[in-house]
């Protein structure tokens, strides 16, 4: 019986010190075994491990890609136009015992911390170079300005046994007090351009409006020569026509030139005319008593001459 006693606590006491000596590494994790602060056994593949308890310790870390916002800061161009910046970096721990070495207990946090201030520097350096501008860092250059940082980081994050994956610049503006006057600027700038094009419309348009007036003043001209043309064709070919109708039947050529005579001068609604009745004039209108009608002049009066051609 007493030994019963004090064979289940040591049986309790024994599965207590091999339960407390396994540990498990996750497949997300890497694993350092020390003992009294020093490296005795490193883990990085997914398992089961053993160690001595009360005597080693088993310190795990994240073997996954993380992430870093860096802090605000400002950067001044070549240009000497100031940015605000910040940066967001991905990360993974490369080497475990390097990392434990560099950073001790502080783990992740202190790693943090270093590597911040490994970017910022990283960011005024490659952001103040003498080649570049604001425009640079606002341009499709920005992707190999972000490398060229993340170069850098990498160079000075091997200490610290890290791995610097990549590096993007989140935000990139001008200080609260550079803004009313870059604004101010840039409508300036906006206004010219806008200036320039409507000038550049109007040159355009006058140069059409140039061209259409010649065009059609020529046009005029070509047509006022055509007209003029055709009714010199038309008139020689009616005064053609009419020598032809006189030398045919004078007389009745003599009548048809009245009759246009009386139609062009008793037009109107108050037509007046003063003349002698026996002007020549009148001498279709006469009759055979003296009355007006077609036909000969009255008795005793003159045979009147031909009538003038109107035209």
């Amino acid at each position: 019986m007493k030994t019963s006693a004090f064979i289940l606590p040591a049986i309790a006491v024994v599965i207590g010190l091999l339960l407390s000596s396994v540990y498990v590494v996750d497949e997300r994790e890497k694993a350092l075994v020390l003992q009294f602060g020093q490296i005795r056994q490193v883990r990085e593949e997914p398992g089961i491990g053993f160690r001595i308890p009360f005597i080693q310790e088993v310190v795990k870390y994240d073997a996954r890609t993380l992430g870093l916002d860096t802090e605000e800061i400002e950067v001044t161009p070549s240009d000497d136009r100031r940015l605000v910046v910040n940066a967001f970096a991905r990360y993974r721990i490369d080497d475990v015992v390097q990392f434990r070495q560099a950073v001790g207990v502080g783990g992740i946090r202190v790693a943090e911390d270093r590597l911040g201030s490994i970017l910022n520097a990283s960011i005024r350096e490659v952001l103040g170079a003498d080649q570049v501008t604001s425009d640079t860092i606002l341009s499709g250059e920005r992707r190999l300005l972000m490398n060229r940082i993340r170069d850098r980081a990498q160079a000075e994050a091997e200490g610290l046994g890290l791995r610097v994956v990549d590096v993007r610049l989140k935000r990139t503006n001008l200080p609260e007090q550079n803004l009313e006057p870059t604004f101010a600027r840039m409508r300036a700038e906006r206004e010219r351009e806008a200036a320039d094009e409507v000038a550049r419309g109007n040159e355009a348009a006058q140069r059409v409006r140039a061209l259409a007036d010649r065009t059609r003043t020529e046009t005029l001209s070509e047509a006022e020569r055509d007209a003029n043309i055709t009714r010199g064709e038309a008139d020689a070919e009616a005064n053609r026509i009419f020598a032809e109708a006189y030398g045919a039947d004078p007389e009745f050529f003599d009548f048809y030139r009245s009759l246009q005579a009386y139609e062009q001068a008793l037009k109107g609604q108050n037509s007046t005319m003063v003349m002698t009745p026996t002007s020549d004039f009148f001498r279709y209108l006469y009759s055979a008593d003296g009355g007006l009608s077609p036909g000969a002049p009255p008795a005793g009066a003159a045979a009147p001459a031909p009538a003038p051609a109107a035209d």
